[in-house]
C-alpha cells in the first residue's frame, strides 16, 4: 500500500499534521486509535515507524496524522521534507489502544503528539448523549488543537477539557505543571472509570502506577506509550 501527501500544515514549532491518502483504496477502514506504518529506505536499510491516526474515518481513502519532527529520526525528517504529492510507503491500520467501551465514563491523558488517537475517537464518538469524557493534556508550551477542544467543551458539557503546560509563559493562566499532579483531582475519588493514556513513556509509567496505588485495575487502564 502506498500513501500520498495531500497537504501538511505547522501547528507548533516542529509539529505538523499531515492529511494523506492510500492510493488505489476508496474508503481506508479503522478504529479510532489504531495506527498506520510507514516504510523507507534510510542509509540502506529498511526502517519502518508506526503514527496513530488524528482524525476518525473520513469515509474516503484519506487519514491524518499529527507527528513531531525528530532532528536525528529515520522517517519523520523525511515526512517533513515531503511535498504535496510524494509518497511512501505504508502498512494497514492496527492497533489495540481502541475506545473499549464506549457507554462508559472515560480519562483520556496525553502528552505532546500522543494526543493524536484520542482526537480521532473524541471525533468518533463525542456526542451530547455520550458519556463525560475528561481530556488530560500536558505538553510543554504549545497545546495542539487547542481551539478544536474548548469548543468542543463548549457544545457539550460533559466534555472536560484540561491542558495543562509544564514551561508556560508568563501569560498562560491555565494549569501548570505534569498531568500527574492532575491526576487525582481528574479522578476525583472515582473507581468506575475507564483511563486511556498515550504519550512519553515516562508519563505512562508514573500515571499506571499512580493507578495502581489508587486501587484501580489494571484491566481499566489502556496505554500506548513511546520515547
Amino acid at each position: 500500500m502506498t500513501a500520498r501527501l495531500v497537504s501538511s500544515v505547522e501547528i507548533a514549532p516542529a509539529v505538523r499534521h499531515f492529511v494523506f491518502e492510500a492510493v488505489g483504496v476508496e474508503r481506508l477502514e479503522f478504529t479510532p486509535g489504531q495506527f498506520v506504518s510507514f516504510t523507507a529506505q534510510v542509509n540502506g536499510k529498511e526502517i519502518t515507524r508506526a503514527y496513530s491516526l488524528a482524525a476518525a474515518p473520513s469515509g474516503s481513502n484519506r487519514f491524518e496524522l499529527c507527528l513531531n519532527l525528530v532532528s536525528d529520526g529515520h522517517i519523520s525528517p523525511c515526512l517533513f521534507a515531503m511535498q504535496p504529492g510524494g509518497t511512501i510507503a505504508m502498512r494497514p491500520p492496527l492497533g489495540m489502544f481502541v475506545l473499549r467501551h464506549p457507554e462508559r465514563e472515560a480519562l483520556f491523558i496525553a502528552t505532546g503528539t500522543g494526543i493524536a488517537p484520542f482526537r480521532a475517537m473524541l471525533q468518533a464518538h463525542l456526542t451530547a448523549g455520550s458519556p463525560p469524557i475528561t481530556l488530560l493534556f500536558g505538553a510543554r508550551h504549545h497545546v495542539l488543537y487547542r481551539a478544536e477542544f474548548e469548543e468542543l467543551a463548549h457544545r457539550i458539557p460533559q466534555f472536560r477539557f484540561w491542558p495543562t503546560l509544564s514551561r508556560p509563559d508568563p501569560t498562560w493562566t491555565g494549569r501548570s505543571g505534569h498531568v500527574q499532579v492532575h491526576l487525582t483531582e481528574a479522578i476525583a475519588g472515582r473507581r468506575d472509570v475507564d483511563v486511556y493514556l498515550c504519550g512519553l513513556k515516562q508519563m505512562v509509567d508514573d500515571v499506571r502506577s499512580i493507578l495502581k496505588e489508587m486501587g484501580f485495575d489494571r484491566k481499566q487502564v489502556s496505554y500506548e506509550k513511546y520515547d
